[in-house]
């Protein structure tokens, strides 16, 4: 089976294919017996009208086009694997000879990996952030510990900095009710910040069956950004108390006996999860690097559907969230002014990522990176701890949404990832060799990923939910 390869740029291809026709005569009989099957003439039994009949009925081309719809693809990937070509697109076939009973030409013309040298894995050197962990930080996780297990006392006096206020508020403009401006029932600790401007000094001093209105600018929701007038009645002031640290506080809040193995633990768990965020930093710019010294034409349809798919993104959680992204900009921390500025970086990002992709997918090939058991099962483990669900959710969303593939092909691009990690240099600003020879595919130290997830989760899952309430504040604001 002759066939022929134009390079019509580094990253687009075209294979001319020819075949001889009588390669063709088992697919040919094939499409002549199923199609005999699924007719009735007058005459004949299903299954047993002639292929001259068929014809003579239907004409001579629909034989051959179910024939040739069933013989292209495997033609397409012999010559794809004989030229050592790597597709990265669905070709554009198109049959361009088509002599019967002598010779079929199709051409095929896609998008290619292009060619390119993958620098030695020991020249990269890249440069973290050194591990430190501060008491400051530690204090703040036994805060945390201590407010979850603090008691509250309602009080008949005015609210001072620390105590717990539920109140009422209501956001106007000219004397109308703003849209999203109105919630009952806000529970909120008065200085711990994340309100609108002005909330911490109008609480302070207000008792329960009091009503303040001050001017402030709105920070969440349709209207913000908007000066507002904002009523706040108070409906209950509780004083908070908090649990002395000593061993009865450790044995309640942990598994230790005394508060200085607490401390102890939690202090080795912060240089843990600092150090895996030390790993993860590692890989980014280890990767950042890696992608930096390499030049390559990306492919041109690969790209733009990757952008378009980012877009679209964006667009649909712009939609859910019911903001324009002009409105997005205003109250982001993006760099970004204008859409025209943001939809640039997108597309910038987009052609990191898919450049990224190709230098990791040859990074795997040339490496010989296996995917195992394990590996699968480590990966589910890492996405049930961040998105908080089990194993077994994970695996039934893989399969329902058809994620496999996916999955996989992550969790390959990881473990090559993870060989390109643990041969370069990393160094963090004090000038200290950092190992990452146990990094795994998801990012974590081998000898410390499970650790570092057990003493802290709570804390953290404390965190995430107080963020969260501290945000649906600031929206019902």
């Amino acid at each position: 089976m002759p066939s022929t390869v134009e390079q019509l740029s580094p990253s687009r291809a075209k294979i001319t294919v020819e075949v001889p026709f009588a390669d063709l005569k088992p697919h040919l009989d094939k499409a002549y017996k199923e199609i005999a099957q699924q007719v009735q003439i007058p005459g004949f039994r299903p299954g047993h009208v002639p292929a001259s009949i068929i014809d003579q009925r239907f004409g001579p081309g629909v034989a051959l086009e179910q024939a040739l719809n069933e013989a292209l693809p495997d033609l397409y990937s012999s010559a794809v694997a004989e030229h050592e070509l790597v597709p990265l697109t669905q070709p554009e076939i198109e049959v361009t000879k088509l002599e019967v009973g002598e010779t079929v030409e199709f051409t095929a013309e896609m998008d290619v990996r292009p060619d390119f040298m993958i620098p030695a894995f020991d020249s990269v050197e890249v440069e973290v952030d050194a591990v430190e962990s501060t008491e400051d930080e530690l204090e703040e996780q036994v805060k945390i510990l201590r407010e979850r297990f603090a008691t509250n006392t309602e009080v008949d006096r005015a609210a001072a900095e620390g105590d717990l206020v539920t109140f009422d508020l209501k956001a106007t403009k000219d004397g109308e009710l703003i849209e999203g401006g109105e919630a009952e029932g806000v529970t909120y600790r008065v200085g711990a910040g994340g309100m609108v401007e002005g909330m911490d000094e109008a609480l302070t001093g207000m008792k329960a069956g009091e009503t303040k209105t001050f001017t402030s600018t709105l920070v969440g929701g349709p209207a913000a950004g908007q000066e507002a007038d904002i009523e706040v009645s108070v409906t209950k002031v509780q004083e908070q108390e908090l649990p002395e640290v000593d061993d009865d506080f450790a044995q309640m809040v942990s598994e230790f006996d005394t508060a200085e193995e607490m401390y102890d633990d939690l202090r080795q768990n912060l240089v843990r999860m600092h150090r895996v965020d030390q790993a993860n930093a590692a890989r980014d710019k280890v990767l950042e690097a890696v992608i930096k010294q390499i030049d390559m034409e990306l492919p041109a349809n690969l790209l733009a559907a990757e952008v378009e798919a980012r877009n679209s993104q964006v667009d649909q959680e712009l939609a859910q969230a019911g903001m324009t992204l002009k409105q997005y900009l205003a109250e982001s921390d993006e760099n970004e002014e204008t859409e025209e500025e943001f939809r640039a970086t997108l597309a910038e990002r987009a052609a990191e990522s898919v450049k990224a992709q190709l230098v990791l997918d040859k990074i795997a090939e040339d490496h010989d990176v296996q995917i195992e058991q394990t590996d699968l099962t480590e990966h589910l483990f890492a996405r049930a701890r961040a998105n908080r669900t089990s194993p077994e959710q994970e695996m039934q969303h893989m399969l329902e949404h058809d994620h496999t593939n996916d999955w996989m092909t992550e969790i390959r691009r990881s473990k090559a990832l993870a060989l390109v990690v643990g041969a370069a240099v990393v160094k963090d600003s004090e000038g200290n060799v950092v190992d990452l020879k146990g990094l795994q595919a998801d990012g974590t130290l081998a000898a410390e990923a499970a650790d570092a997830d057990v003493d802290l989760d709570e804390v953290e899952a404390d965190e995430v939910e107080a963020d969260e309430v501290e945000a649906d504040k600031v929206e019902a604001e």
